[in-house]
């Protein structure tokens, strides 16, 4: 009887840990969910301080990047999750596992892909100076020397100023949001801010920022969806599958001309 018995605990236990072991709710990222027919969950990247590709109205995620990115995982049958964080610490929580893909404006650099792959490019951006609207010294690059520039931190605007601080002899004032960046130029505490040119259009816009834009485009930038370098390859297929398929169905243009109207 105690034989028995024995043997009885150890079948039901063995049941309880293969039951504990195949358990999946389908609602976690790294491509979980694809076991009972349950589409994969992928957790996103984004920064919701970022208009017109990712900003918050009425309490929802809207702009570019997250419509983009969101018809991409309906073309190609997975789920997200968003995950709003400061642009900077977008592609470190990559390294960290603690995400699985990243849309955020995020300009193709040799440096990136040192740490992450990207996508085939879905924008075409470039950076810009902007000044006060009542700023008229200030036409060019040039004309920094002596001047403090406001820029966000990590982004390519940041590197930019970065690398031409000692050329053209300016001050370097670093911020984690586009708002407040915007803001200290216009309460005059920063001469001019780098941004990309279609955020801050954007931003001039559909606001009385008291900005305005100057002079031609300081590069040309590309936009690209980042998954962690070497990791990912058949996200990263997926990705560039959905965004070919946006393009040939008018999806994409569709997107972009709520956004920009071009």
């Amino acid at each position: 009887m105690k034989k028995f018995s024995i043997i009885t605990l150890f079948s039901i236990l063995t049941l309880i840990i293969a039951a504990c072991g195949t358990s999946n709710d389908g609602t976690t990222g790294n491509g979980s969910g694809d076991g009972d027919g349950e589409a994969t969950t992928y957790r996103v990247g984004i920064d919701t301080t970022y208009p017109p590709f990712e900003f918050e109205k009425d309490g929802e995620y809207t702009g570019i990047d997250i419509d983009l990115i969101t018809a991409i995982a309906e073309d190609q049958g997975f789920e997200i999750d968003f995950n709003p964080m400061d642009f900077g610490g977008i592609i470190p929580a990559m390294q960290a596992g603690q995400l699985d893909l990243a849309i955020a404006g995020m300009s193709i650099t040799e440096e990136r892909k040192n740490v992450v792959d990207f996508s085939n490019p879905y924008f075409e951006a470039g950076l810009t100076l902007v000044v006060k609207n009542d700023t008229t010294d200030i036409e060019a690059i040039e004309d920094l020397e002596g001047k403090k520039v406001a820029v966000k931190t990590g982004t390519t605007g940041a590197t930019f100023a970065q690398n031409s601080a000692d050329e053209y002899g300016f001050e370097i004032v670093q911020f984690n949001d586009s708002p407040a960046m915007f803001q200290e130029v216009a309460n005059g505490n920063a001469d001019a801010l780098i941004e990309d040119y279609p955020v801050i259009a954007y931003a001039i816009a559909q606001n009385d920022l008291g900005l305005q834009t100057v002079g031609d485009r300081l590069n040309g930038d590309q936009y690209g969806i980042a998954v962690l370098k070497g990791q990912n390859a058949d996200l990263l297929e997926k990705i560039n599958t959905g965004l070919e398929n946006l393009r040939e169905s008018g999806k994409y243009d569709e997107i972009l001309n709520k956004y920009l109207g071009e």
